[in-house]
């Protein structure tokens, strides 16, 4: 017979960093701009990336640090390990991060991100992505998951999507395109909202 066994948070689960927005540089939310070089701007077509941070109750959580990262518009990561032939663009990195406001908004600027061959099962084709990592209040609260763009057709295709046995899982993944902000900032603009619990949470990768 197996016995379950509960142990106490240690205290590195229970403590860790306290965010403020100290730690925040004027830049670090704009990926257009956060690793320009001789201020050259990044090849790619220039989006927004917003949305809210919420718990189960779909109050907005405050304070929360989310840290995005991604490929350039080739489909190519700034990573010594990535064997696509895709070239680097040397003016992005594809990282970025922002501490929610209070009433847990966030906001990056970035480059649309470039789908990718992948040799998994044969060739395969990653669909136009950005990751997400949110941290709570301590190291033990962090969540990683993936944000995929309205519309794109490579969406259905993708095993790792299809792997979640879920169908409105997968949809709560799928930013929706937000003409209100195209509208006075003259740039496309992508909504994707966070939910940590409930019947509406955002689906989020096991560690």
């Amino acid at each position: 017979k197996k016995e379950k066994f509960s142990f106490p948070s240690s205290t590195s689960e229970i403590s860790g960093p306290i965010f403020n927005r100290n730690i925040i540089g004027r830049l670090d939310n704009d990926l257009t701009l956060n690793f320009s070089k001789n201020d050259g701007l990044p090849i790619g077509h220039k989006i927004i990336v917003h949305g809210t941070l919420l718990d189960q109750y779909l109050k907005p959580i405050e304070g929360a640090l989310i840290e995005i990262w991604q490929a350039n518009a080739a489909g190519k990561y700034l990573h010594m390990n990535d064997k696509n032939i895709a070239p680097i663009d040397p003016n992005f990195a594809g990282c970025g991060r922002y501490i929610t406001s209070s009433n847990g908004a966030y906001e990056f600027i970035t480059i649309q991100p470039g789908p990718y061959p992948y040799p998994n099962r044969g060739i395969e084709w990653r669909p136009m992505h950005i990751h997400f990592s949110i941290f709570g209040k301590s190291f033990g609260q962090r969540l990683i998951t993936q944000m995929y763009f309205e519309g794109d057709p490579l969406i259905s295709l993708c095993p790792m999507i299809n792997a979640i046995p879920d169908q409105k899982s997968r949809k709560f993944l799928i930013s929706k395109l937000d003409f209100s902000k195209t509208e006075s900032d003259k740039i496309l603009a992508y909504n994707f909202d966070l939910v940590l619990r409930g019947i509406n949470q955002t689906y989020f990768e096991k560690k």
